[in-house]
Formats: C-alpha cells, structure tokens, sequence
C-alpha cells in the first residue's frame, strides 16, 4: 500500500510540473525567477509541499505554485539579505525568530503593540516579514514555525487588516507547510470584531491552527524557559539590534587541554584576544591514537542516513537521537569530504551546557572521514528544541601546508561556508528536561491518582482558568458600568438644564402676555 501511495504520488508531481511546464511557464522569466523554476522542477519535496497544502487538487495547486513564484519574484526573495532592509524595522523589534515551542519549532514574534499602521510603510514591512520567513526557510529546510501573536497592551490603533492578511497570506500561499501553529496571545476584546473579519480570511485548515492563549494557558504550548516573564515565563532574552537574535548556536563544552574543542569566536579581531594556534589534523581513531576516544566511538551507535552536501556528506542526515540507555546518550557524526582540498568543520548547539563534542573544532584529509562523538554531560537531559550546527569551508594547500584553523575561520566570508543542521530527537522512555516549578505541577496528579482521585488536579486547573476568564469579564462590565453611569449622568444633567431653561421660557411668556 505505501509503494502505491508513493507512485501516485510521483504521478501527480510529474503531472504538476508538465502542466506548470505547458501552461504557466511560458516566457517565465518575465513571470518568474528562473530559479524558482528549476527548484520546482527538481525539488519533489517542495511540488508535495503545495499538493498536500492543496489537498491534491491539481487546479488549486497550479494556481498556488502561480502567485507564489510571482511574488517570490516580485520581492527578489533569493537575493534577499539583511541590507535589503531598512534598519529601523530590525530595530524595531516587531518581529523576530527566537525560541521553541514544545514540539521544537522555532518561534516567530509579532509584538502587536509595536507595530503602528502607515500605508507608506506597508510595502516594506511586507518585505522585511519576507525575509524573516525565508531566512528561516533556507536555514531549517522542512522545519515548521510556530507564529506568537502578541497582542498584551494593543489597541484598536495597532491593528492594520491589510497586513495581517498579508502575514496569512505568507503561510496559506507562499510557504507550505512552514506554518505548525498559531498562537493568538492576550487578544483584547476589542478586537474580537477584526478577528471575525481575518478568520474569513482563512481556510479550514489554517483555523485549525488558531489557538487563542492566555497567561494561564500559553504554557500548553510553550515551555516557560522559552517566554517571557510577563507570560509566567523565565527568558531573559531582551531584543535588540545588531545582530539579529535567531542566531543562537554556540560553542559547546570543551574539555581543558584538548586543542580540538578550542573555538574560534565570530566577530572576533586580531590583537583582541590571544589564542594559541589550533594545529589541523587529520581526524581518526587509530590502535596508536586516542584509545579514550576509540572505546567512545566503539560504544556509540553509527548513523544509518546520510546527507549529502557540496564539501562534506554527513551521517546521520536529519537527527541525533538519544535515549536513557548508557549507550543512547552518546551519537556519532560522520563527515565524509568529497573534495580534493582539506575541509575544515566545527560544530556548534544551541544548549552549549548540556553536550559534549569531541572533536568540536578540526579539519578533514581528502577522501577521508572524521568522526565526531557528541555525548550528554553529566546528568543532563536532551530536549527536543536542541540543535547541532556543523559548519564547513574548503582550505586550500599552498605550497603543501595547511593553514592553522584559527586564523582561517576568522577570514573566511559567509558564502564560501557549507552548513547543515541536525535536531535532537528523544527516544521513547526519556523524558525532554522541563522547568522544575513545572516538573513539581506535573507530578501532582500522579500523587491524586494514587488516592483515587485522579480528576481532581485538572478539575481544579480547569477552575482557575475558568475563574480568570470571569475575572477578565468581570473586570470590562465593570469598566463598562462605569462608562454607562457616567453617560447617564450627562444625559440627566443635559435633561435637567433644557427642563430649567423651557420652564424659564414659558414664565417669561407667561408673565409678558399678564403685563400686556
């Protein structure tokens, strides 16, 4: 049965791209960027992408696959770069990439109460949300966002119906399957009448991703360490710019005395810090070299999966796995060089505290592999949000030597890197690390279960949020009693100055007609 779905499934891609082909493709590049064209012509992940978004209808799917590379085009998305930005939008911290959700997907902000509507400004606030998506889209290739709408402190003067279609827009048309979630947090009552008008807006399926949270409950979905305080969370992240904030792999732990965890910091100078030189090698684990370091590999699972980059192929291809098992808690990487230059690699993670990575920090021979052990330090526990970053670049032989990695790190550009990134994946029987506040929540029911009352700590949950709610809704009548009263009160002091002013009318009147 899969090897049916699966041919039929290429049947509807060929079919995609020969109709696109006949139909659409004509003078494309009037239309479209020709490197659009031949992604979607070789990229089956990519036609599957806008097929399954589309439910497999053909017609919907052309259409889609039409007014996306149009505005792909349009906002010349593959060359855009940081610079193609105006500067005070990055300063303004209305949207930025940070943090994880539970299932690990990236967070994506918009700070509502920052954003102040102007028609001027309409055109570049697309391109910049523009280029946050297809940052992210480039850099985690099939990985999805989750959207966090905040909207604490906003008002009616925050609101611009245009764009915020136009954020929809994003995820129903132009990037399939980027979007996982939608997090609508702290939406006034105000603007329960926008939101109506923006859920027509959206199909079926995108309203399945609205998730309407509060303080009480955006935990549901997010852990604390990942919000902030005034969400009940504990992130200390503050924005600001430069840089830009998505960027957190760092260096993991190193043990002192090995030169081959030492890390070359980006943005470094010379003569701002000294470093002793980190002499190349050739990576192996040989019966005369390391035997710590063979007896690490041995007990180790080797990678069954392979992706296969420019400079370096590396196993496994998509995920490092770890379990509760002695033997679970270590991985092993391989990179594999497919040049005829040495490449040089190191390997960041976003949970720098929690790994080990030997080596971190090294380079690898031609046609050789290096091996690289990652293992968890001390009693830490992996998390699925945890990220690994290998980063390659070609080094050059001149004259048959090799130059030392420090220095060469510093001047190579951007451009000339390979990076590929791998994501953690726990095992069944292990459990993700969580906050301890959290952990002592969690155990709770378990104690109730045991008495015989197993509802009761979610009856009591559910109470005091329902409680909050009440308390929110209590709080705008009262606000709106307040209001009333106060109307009521003009309009009786109103009624009783033209009362006093027809009475004083009528007496005049009244005593004018006597005197004649």
């Amino acid at each position: 049965m899969a090897d049916a779905g699966s041919t039929e499934l290429e049947k509807k891609i060929a079919e995609i791209r020969q109709r696109f082909s006949a139909e659409y493709a004509q003078d494309s590049c009037d239309k479209y960027d020709i490197r659009d064209v031949d992604r979607l012509l070789n990229d089956d992940a990519l036609v599957d992408g806008y097929l399954d978004w589309r439910h497999y209808v053909l017609e919907d799917t052309l259409k889609m696959i039409d007014e996306s590379l149009k505005w792909r085009k349009e906002f010349k998305l593959n060359d855009i770069n940081e610079s193609c930005i105006q500067n005070t939008l990055f300063e303004s911290g209305v949207h930025y990439l940070h943090g994880y959700d539970k299932e690990g997907n990236k967070l994506f902000w918009f700070r509502v109460k920052l954003h102040v509507k102007d028609p001027r400004m309409l055109q570049e606030r697309k391109r910049y949300v523009a280029f946050w998506l297809e940052r992210y889209a480039k850099r985690e290739p099939g990985m999805s966002l989750t959207v966090v709408f905040d909207m604490s402190e906003s008002g009616l003067g925050n609101v611009d119906m245009e764009f915020v279609k136009y954020i929809i827009n994003c995820f129903q048309v132009y990037y399939p399957r980027l979007l996982s979630k939608m997090l609508m947090y702290a939406m006034p009552w105000i603007m329960n009448a926008a939101w109506k008008v923006i859920k027509t807006w959206l199909d079926p399926d995108a309203i399945d991703k609205l998730k309407f949270v509060s303080k009480s409950d955006i935990q549901t979905y997010v852990d604390v360490e990942h919000l902030p305080s005034y969400m009940g969370g504990t992130d200390p992240f503050k924005y600001s710019y430069p840089p830009l904030p998505d960027d957190d792999f760092q260096p993991s732990i190193s043990d002192p005395g090995h030169e081959d965890d030492m890390e070359v910091k980006d943005g470094e100078q010379d003569g701002e810090m000294a470093e002793p030189a980190v002499i190349p090698k050739k990576v192996s684990f040989s019966e005369d070299g390391d035997m710590d370091a063979v007896s690490r590999v041995r007990t180790a699972r080797r990678p069954t999966t392979t992706w296969r980059g420019s400079l370096l192929h590396v196993s496994p291809a998509e995920e490092l796995c770890f379990g509760s098992q002695e033997s679970e808690k270590k991985c092993l990487i391989i990179l594999n060089n497919v040049t005829k230059n040495p490449v040089a690699f190191k390997v960041r993670t976003t949970a720098p505290n929690k790994y080990r990575v030997k080596p971190s920090n090294s380079n690898c021979e031609p046609g050789t592999n290096a091996e690289i052990m990652v293992s968890l330090h001390g009693a830490s526990v992996p998390s699925p949000q945890d990220r690994f970053l290998i980063m390659a670049a070609e080094m050059e032989q001149n004259s048959g030597t090799v130059p030392d990695q420090a220095s060469f790190w510093k001047g190579i550009q951007r451009n000339k890197m390979m990076e590929h990134r791998l994501q953690c994946h726990i095992l069944e029987g292990l459990q993700p690390a969580r906050n301890p506040v959290r952990n002592s929540q969690k155990e709770q029911p378990k104690i109730q279960e045991t008495n015989g009352h197993p509802d009761m700590h979610t009856t009591l949950m559910h109470m005091l949020a329902s409680s909050t709610r009440l308390e929110q809704k209590l709080e705008r009548c009262l606000w709106s009693q307040k209001v009333l009263t106060a109307m009521v009160t003009a309009l009786t002091a109103m009624l009783t100055a033209l009362t006093g002013l027809g009475f004083s009318a009528f007496y005049m009147l009244y005593t004018g007609d006597n005197a004649q």
